[in-house]
């Protein structure tokens, strides 16, 4: 793992993920491409913007490597990325008592830039290596609630609502 492949991580993730922000509505709300697009302005699906195209760089870098330490190492910062996404935004709106589009935008970025550090070190020190499967798993199992909760949100909850 090397310098430009964080660099180039991070870059297209965030370009990717910036462009996400539009796609839904390019399409003509389109319900497929809602799948991996923000369908509205909610944290939830603001959320998607991190875990796709981090995801897509993930498959296409690891490839099929058996290296459980890199996919257990990425499995844990995507996840790790896409729950800051809420918890820096929560944090800040709480604090300052309403949300600014440049403190979205950096909350993103910092979102990103976390994911690929933790991706680095917890690949360089095999951190969750034994945790590979279960992991993977909770990679999986936020992928489908992103497809179930784009149609069918929990509105009750506040992540699920636009601010």
């Amino acid at each position: 793992m090397d310098f430009y492949k964080i660099f180039f991580g991070i870059l297209f993730v965030f370009i990717v993920g910036t462009l996400l922000h539009f796609t839904y509505e390019w399409s003509g709300n389109n319900s497929i491409v809602g799948y991996f697009s923000p369908v509205n302005e909610s944290v939830w699906e603001h959320m998607k913007m991190l875990f796709f195209p981090m995801l897509v760089y993930g498959l296409f870098t690891l490839g099929t490597t058996n290296d459980s330490c890199k996919s257990s190492a990425f499995s844990a910062s995507i996840l790790i990325g896409t729950f800051l996404i809420p918890i820096i935004f929560y944090t800040y709106t709480n604090l300052l008592g309403r949300n600014f589009l440049i403190l979205d935008i950096l909350t993103f970025l910092i979102s990103i830039i976390i994911a690929f550090i933790c991706y680095y070190f917890f690949t360089i020190h095999c951190t969750f290596g034994k945790y590979d499967r279960p992991l993977s798993f909770g990679v999986f199992l936020l992928l489908i609630a992103f497809i179930i909760f784009t149609h069918l949100p929990p509105k009750r909850f506040p992540i699920f609502q636009e601010p």
